[in-house]
């Protein structure tokens, strides 16, 4: 599914986490594991010892069924010492060894038999110099062979294992290593081979991102979009004898083609600044600072040359008269001209230095800045279309650019238009969701020339929310409840406050200009007759509401938007970098040309992009407001799972209707059984009038034959 295979790369967690790695020497180191928190990169790693685990053994018996007497202390590393003494249950070798395993002191005991005789052997249960195995004490012995005593001997001394890694030494008491490089889990087998000067050979451990799977996702889900898509046209279309579809000219169809590929197209944004409520009347100052870093392109608008007028033309109007330019113009005058290229260096890489170039290079051009030194004019010096100016501009602005707001654009709205109306090759828009406002940002050059820098100095100062709290009722009390208490009884409110009480009818009570306070808010409550009492503390700053009906009946409902206007907070907006992926073409993931609305997949495309900038990648699928989490939200929202998607009011249509029909066709059969009821006895009677009609003509005839004396039947 598409929305499955979407989350595969949405999920912080998922195939965008998964990690690669790989080791130049797998007989000295071999990776067994990297997580999510690995970074990518390149690690240099010397082993130059490994880790060991203590052991040790008491001296060999001839019999390893000898009695043994006495007790042995046992210490492992720092850790308490235990004792273990022999009794009559454990006076054998083996009896020893189950009494230490069973002691928890941290060593391993077994008792090992060759030829030469049978003997206790100790292994520290933790590894490197922290589980070195100390004999406190030991007076075990052989009571069967004239109590020969078992004296402990060392076989190996617990140590750490030492490397360096990325020229810092580390020690590990383990030879499985874990956490020294984040995310690295790895094995040490053997210590780096010296070379000739003996010096050691480093291991090169690499760390990349799983690009593969990343590929294989998008695949999946290009696949999975394309089937969708075809299964929609099909139900949209005809069948191979040319009849339409079930669903053909479906509006829902249609409505879900519409979401699919407006989402498909949205661009990603760069990044985005702090949320803000959209309920708390916030208002904007400050400024902000935006650099793109290749710069945004200075275009050249022109008009031919006429045999009554001159070819002239401008370059993109700049917002500073001193920003730094860079890159080249090509100038060409007429069809038969050279064309001449103007190359901007550090002597002349502003918008007057551009112009004393192109008048120096003696092309037949002349070029003019205006008052304000911000605009560029070329003019032909020759009339005609023998002078017609051809002109190819790579001039870019690469200066940081300042938009500072005024009190006619301090809203996100209005911030958002003085950014776009700047022209400075930076597209803003503004998402609001579940109450809150965010100014996204997206340059207008794909790729890392189109990266943004920001500083943002936009203060946001926003009117303090006053919310009601219910305190609850009882079936012998009434509900009551509190609006957020206030600062000063002069704070001046605005807003209102919607109060019902019980199942009766809504209220609404508006603040004006005579209940601005909390003692007019809590008078024009009492003066609108609600069934409501407000009271308000001797301090004239908090405002609480009782019903006039105890239990349920009573109970308050009440939704407060009412706003302390007087006591204000202000937050500064920072800016939040998502991505320098603005499309799914730069992915190589573009809508196929065939207009059947399917898409086409360039691996290369990605792999390139993958391997080049990742983080980019990333940002595109996961990070706040990127193309990735509205797709995904476009997804649920039109699918069953939102009571107002497409599909789930379609659902909910057809559902309708077919409790329309099933009630006009429940009545079509009530009328079709009550005429058929009446139908019935009207057969029945006309069935049983048939039935009179020959005696009554037999009356009739010996009526006849008595008038007339006739006899019919003679």
């Amino acid at each position: 599914m598409v929305s499955t295979d979407l989350s595969q790369l949405t999920d912080l967690t998922g195939v965008m986490a998964e990690k690669t790695g790989s080791s130049s020497n797998t007989d000295v180191l071999e990776l067994t594991a990297a997580t999510s928190s690995a970074q990518s990169g390149t690690h240099t790693v010397v082993v130059e010892n490994l880790a060991t685990t203590s052991s040790g053994y008491l001296n060999a018996i001839t019999n390893s069924g000898d009695t043994l007497s006495g007790a042995i202390v046992l210490q492992v590393g720092t850790a308490t010492a235990t004792t273990i003494t022999l009794d009559s249950t454990d006076d054998t070798l083996s009896g020893l060894a189950s009494a230490i395993n069973a002691s928890g002191v941290g060593v391993t005991a077994n008792v090992l038999t060759d030829s030469s005789g049978s003997r206790l052997s100790l292994v520290s249960g933790t590894s490197g110099s922290g589980g070195d195995i100390s004999v406190v004490s030991n007076s075990i012995v052989d009571t069967t062979n004239s109590s020969s005593a078992l004296t402990y001997n060392t076989s190996a001394t617990g140590a750490d294992a030492t490397m360096v890694v990325d020229g810092v030494t580390l020690v590990s008491s383990s030879n499985t290593v874990s956490g020294l490089i984040p995310g690295l889990t790895f094995d040490i087998l053997a210590p780096s081979a010296k070379d000739s000067s003996g010096d050691y050979t480093p291991v090169q451990v690499v760390i990349g991102n799983d690009t593969t799977g990343v590929e294989s996702a998008v695949n999946s889900f290009v696949s999975d979009y394309n089937a969708l898509v075809s299964a929609i046209n099909a139900q949209d279309g005809t069948n191979a004898s040319g009849s339409a579809e079930p669903l053909f000219g479906s509006p829902t169809l249609s409505l879900l083609q519409q979401q699919l590929m407006g989402a498909l197209n949205v661009q990603n944004p760069s990044g985005y600044l702090t949320a803000i409520s959209t309920s708390t009347d916030t208002t904007l100052s400050g400024s902000i600072v935006i650099k793109e870093a290749g710069g945004f392109s200075l275009n050249y608008s022109g008009t031919d040359g006429t045999s009554t007028s001159v070819s002239a033309g401008t370059l993109t109007t700049l917002r500073n008269s001193g920003d730094t330019l860079s890159g080249s113009i090509v100038v060409q005058v007429g069809s038969s001209g050279t064309a001449q290229t103007i190359t901007l260096d550090s002597s002349d890489n502003t918008l007057a230095g551009l112009a004393s170039a192109i008048n120096t290079a003696g092309i037949g051009v002349t070029a003019s800045i205006d008052s304000a030194g911000t605009a560029l004019s070329l003019l032909s010096e020759t009339s005609g279309s023998a002078g017609t100016l051809t002109v190819t501009s790579n001039i870019k602005d690469t200066s940081a650019q300042t938009v500072s707001l005024s009190s006619s654009d301090n809203s996100v709205a209005g911030l958002a238009s003085a950014i776009n109306s700047a022209n400075i090759g930076v597209t803003a828009a503004v998402n609001t969701l579940d109450g809150e406002s965010t100014l996204t940002l997206a340059s207008q050059t794909a790729g890392s020339a189109g990266a943004l820098t920001i500083t943002s100095s936009i203060t946001a100062t926003s009117n303090s929310a006053l919310y009601f709290t219910d305190s609850g009722y009882t079936s012998t009390t009434a509900d009551s409840g509190a609006i957020t208490t206030v600062a000063s009884s002069a704070d001046v409110l605005s807003g209102a406050v919607v109060i019902q009480v019980g199942t009766g009818a809504a209220q609404t009570i508006s603040v004006d200009s005579s209940s601005n306070t909390v003692t007019g808010l809590a008078s024009a409550i009492n003066l609108a007759n609600i069934g409501v009492t407000a009271s308000v503390n001797t301090a004239g700053t908090a405002l609480t509401l009782t019903s006039g009906t105890t239990g349920s009946d009573g109970a308050l409902a009440v939704t407060s938007t009412l706003l302390d206007t007087t006591n204000t907070t202000s937050t500064t907006l920072s800016y939040t970098g998502s991505s320098d992926v603005s499309t799914l073409s730069n992915l190589g993931v573009t809508v196929s040309t065939s207009d059947n609305g399917t898409l086409t997949f360039d691996a290369a495309t990605l792999d390139s992009v993958l391997n080049s900038d990742f983080s980019g990648v990333v940002g595109f699928f996961q990070s706040a407001n990127s193309w990735g989490t509205g797709f995904a939200s476009m997804l649920d929202n039109a699918g069953t799972s939102s009571t107002t998607g497409v599909l789930a009011l379609s659902l909910s249509a057809n559902s309708s209707s077919e409790s329309t029909m099933n009630a006009n066709i429940s009545r079509e059969e009530s009328l079709i059984s009550a005429e058929t009821k009446s139908l019935t006895a009207e057969l029945n009677s006309a069935n049983e009038i048939l039935q009179e009609i020959p005696s009554q003509l037999s009356e009739v005839n010996e009526l006849y034959s008595a008038i007339t004396g006739y006899n019919q039947n003679s």
